[in-house]
């Protein structure tokens, strides 16, 4: 029994309904069904009673929500207690410069508030030099976007960002619609990361399966001159919608790619468990909740949730 089954089981018999339940925990209406059926499972009896106008706790359920409630009010003071104690040290995260476009200063704030004595050090940098970073123990934390990596490393799904043909609204030879499929970017004058990009390599491939040669202009591995040369109409190049995070919308043309399997996939990554210091391991929960919330909100463009 998780904690997360008794919030999700209080709050469905707070609102009687299992799709309203979900829109305010911010999970899907089958996954949360599902802890419920595996909730009581675990308890051999039913807590619900299921119509098609709503959901209403049987006496079994009525007498387990008593008890919820009294667990969630004992966690959420443990919770207090702990953050109370004011926990201090030092933490080391690493962002690739657009995940730390998005998620950089909401990751400060949320630190601020929660751990004021924990020390924050941010490096953006690309994620293969994270990597390394990580490996040398030069960071604690990083969000990364290669799967190949050490046993000994923590390693959590995060979240999924579609890709984008950003361009700006002078390029001549650019997407005219919001979707736009690899085999219509033939001709397209591109500017796109230098091969020991991991993006690169996703798009090489991607392409390859297309049967597309792209006409690649230039190579450019920093972020801010990336775009400044897309805004100044040299190219158009391919990124996550976090690219655009530092730039007015207005400003470019996006237009989402709707090839199968064409996406980047987010990982929170970090030591293991036993390596991290209190204050890392208070980190990565920030971390997790935060990027949450910045998706929920609307906040990360074309990024979705990975359910646990």
């Amino acid at each position: 029994m998780e904690l997360r089954q008794l919030r999700y089981f209080v709050k469905v018999c707070e609102l009687r309904s299992m799709g309203r339940a979900a829109v305010e925990l911010g999970v899907v209406t089958s996954a949360l069904s599902q802890q419920i059926s595996r909730l009581e499972s675990e308890l051999s009896t039913r807590l619900l009673q299921r119509a098609s106008t709503g959901v209403t706790p049987t006496d079994a359920g009525v007498a387990f929500l008593h008890q919820a409630q009294l667990t969630l009010r004992h966690a959420d003071d443990a919770i207090r207690a702990a953050q109370q104690a004011r926990l201090s040290g030092h933490v080391s995260v690493g962002l690739a410069p657009t995940t730390a476009s998005v998620l950089g200063v909401p990751l400060m704030q949320a630190m601020r508030e929660r751990y004021p004595d924990v020390r924050l050090h941010l490096v953006e940098s690309l994620s293969g030099h994270l990597g390394k970073m990580l490996e040398a123990r030069q960071l604690d934390l990083a969000v990364l976007f290669q799967t190949d990596t050490p046993r000994r490393w923590s390693v959590s799904p995060l979240l999924d960002e579609k890709l984008y043909v950003i361009a700006s609204r002078t390029l001549p030879k650019r997407p005219a619609g919001a979707k736009v499929r690899l085999s219509q970017l033939a001709g397209v004058p591109l500017i796109l990361p230098s091969a020991g990009h991991g993006l690169r390599a996703t798009l090489t491939a991607a392409f390859a399966r297309a049967r597309i040669e792209p006409t690649i202009v230039a190579e450019i591995d920093g972020l801010a001159l990336l775009m400044d040369a897309v805004l100044a109409g040299q190219g158009a190049t391919i990124q996550p919608g976090a690219a655009t995070a530092r730039h007015p919308t207005q400003d470019v043309h996006l237009s989402q790619i709707t090839d199968a399997h064409v996406g980047r996939r987010n990982l929170l990554v970090s030591l293991s468990d036993d390596e991290l210091s209190p204050a890392a391991l208070a980190a990565r929960v920030v971390m997790t909740d935060t990027a949450r919330t910045l998706v929920r909100e609307g906040r990360w463009a074309g990024a979705s949730l990975l359910e646990n």
